[in-house]
Order: structure tokens, then C-alpha cells, then sequence
């Protein structure tokens, strides 16, 4: 289970490495099914160029394809792209953990330097005469 969900993720993130195919799931989001014709659209890369970037979204299982007579129409996949959001939503958690208790740290130096120079004694932590 660990494996399918570990190689699952890898092909995820490698699929969504490319902005090409990042541009490609966005559109896809943005407008629903769509045939090879209409995703090539806004690029400027040949059909063949297209068609190996919606295969390996379709080997990540990040799109799923549909034949209409000769026509190929693809849509999301939502699945892999959840696992996906879940694994960056646990490291987010721990990131911001961490940055809070970086911030603490931080703010208690400060307290430390502010007690510091209140009793009397100076930067160079020496005591001032008076």
C-alpha cells in the first residue's frame, strides 16, 4: 500500500514538473473535458509534442481519455491529485510548526537583550558607571 501510494505520488509531482502540463491540467480545470485539438490550442508545439505530454498525464492517472468516433476528449482526474494535496498539507503543517517555533526562539532573544540592557548593562556587556 505504502509502495502503490509512494510510486502514485512520484508520478504525480513528475507529471506536474512541467509547466506545459501544469498548463494543460489548468486548463482542463478551467473548462471541463476537452479533445487533443483544443488542449494543443494555446501552444505553440506540434501535435506529436502535445500528445506525449497528455500521455504521461494520462500514465499519472491525472487524466482520463474518452473516444467519441475519432475524436480523443480528456478530463481530470481528481484522485492522484488529492493524495497529492494531502502529502504537501502534512509538510505544511510541519514547516509551520517549525517557523513558529523559530519565531518563539526569535522573541525570546528579544526579551533577553531588552532585560539585559534594563539592569544596567551595555551592549558590549560591560556595566555602565553612573
Amino acid at each position: 500500500m505504502v509502495k502503490h501510494y509512494s510510486e502514485q505520488l512520484d508520478r504525480t509531482f513528475f507529471a506536474l514538473s512541467d509547466p506545459t502540463r501544469r498548463a494543460i491540467i489548468g486548463n482542463l480545470a478551467a473548462k471541463g473535458a476537452c479533445s487533443v485539438l483544443e488542449l494543443a490550442e494555446p501552444f505553440k508545439m506540434s501535435l506529436p509534442a502535445i500528445s506525449k505530454h497528455l500521455k504521461l498525464l494520462e500514465n499519472a492517472n491525472l487524466v482520463k481519455r474518452e473516444k467519441k468516433g475519432r475524436v480523443h476528449y480528456l478530463k481530470l482526474c481528481g484522485e492522484p491529485m488529492s493524495e497529492a494535496n494531502n502529502w504537501i498539507t502534512a509538510y505544511s503543517r510541519f514547516w509551520q510548526t517549525q517557523l513558529e517555533s523559530f519565531e518563539q526562539y526569535v522573541s525570546s532573544l528579544g526579551e533577553e537583550n531588552e532585560h539585559g540592557n534594563k539592569t544596567g548593562t551595555s551592549d558590549s556587556g560591560s556595566e555602565e558607571v553612573r
